[in-house]
């Protein structure tokens, strides 16, 4: 089976869907109908010009070129991790924290997949390389986002709890264990909830893209289970280096709590 290709009239009806919720929370007063028009607006623009870079991408194979793709990937990717913490960490710290640990974890892993798994030659074929670090920058983002700002917005607020365990002789690790955890938690969560109803409750995307695209179900049953394993296993190890890193910062030297190394929170 062809690949059905979408002209832009197929992509205006679709649109028009977005525009018509757009009017009805206007309607409605909800208050979001510009921020949707936007995002619609810049999905679009995003999209069509990654298109046009992966063309030029998949005709080169420049590894230049896929090196400085991926950076840019994932310096947004550690911004967005950045921008969703209520309580950040002040200075370097807020940035670098995230974006490291999607660094160890995401890239680490896709390359493990590329060479051992797949083994697709040569390894950076970015018909293999960007989708896939792009679905495990994205998933592991969203993971060590919300398990770095439960950390950080739990200490703050039982920080009065945290230091009477500190004042009674316990060390950092245990002031600060039940916290850890229930970041660790929370970081976990989404992926999990993705593998326990992929193919009951939704049908994934790289899933979906394959089949649209004339592969065989089954083979691209196999290609979404392997992209599932590798998204938990990214967030799990993404989201452990950042709490480890992230609780260890609350912290100096004499193992008192530093919450001053935390930003005011946001509105």
């Amino acid at each position: 089976m062809d690949l059905v290709l979408l002209s832009p009239w197929d992509l205006g009806v679709a649109a028009a869907l977005v525009c018509l919720l757009a009017g009805l929370s206007w309607m409605l007063r909800l208050g979001i109908g510009r921020q949707l028009l936007i995002a619609a607006a810049r999905s679009t623009v995003q999209l069509m010009i990654l298109g046009m870079i992966l063309k030029t991408l998949f005709a080169q194979t420049s590894l230049g070129l896929i090196a400085a793709m991926t950076a840019v990937m994932l310096a947004v990717a550690g911004y967005e991790v950045m921008a969703r913490q209520q309580r950040r960490f002040r200075g370097s710290w807020g940035y670098a924290l995230g974006t490291s640990s999607m660094f160890l974890s995401s890239f680490t892993i896709t390359l493990l997949a590329l060479t051992v798994i797949i083994q697709v030659k040569p390894w950076y074929q970015p018909q293999y390389l960007i989708p896939l670090l792009g679905m495990l920058l994205g998933n592991t983002m969203s993971g060590i986002a919300i398990a770095l700002d439960n950390l950080t917005r739990n200490t703050w607020e039982q920080r009065h709890s945290i230091e009477a365990r500190l004042m009674l002789g316990h060390e950092w690790q245990q002031a600060i264990a039940g916290i850890r955890r229930d970041a660790l938690r929370s970081g976990l969560i989404p992926i999990i909830n993705a593998m326990t109803t992929a193919g009951i409750v939704s049908l994934p995307g790289m899933m979906t893209g394959q089949i649209l695209g004339g592969s065989p179900p089954l083979e691209a049953a196999k290609y979404q289970l392997l992209i599932l394993f590798l998204i938990a296993a990214g967030s799990g190890l993404g989201s452990l280096t950042a709490i480890w890193a992230g609780s260890r910062r609350l912290f100096d030297e004499r193992q008192r709590l530093r919450l001053d190394r935390l930003s005011a929170h946001k509105k």
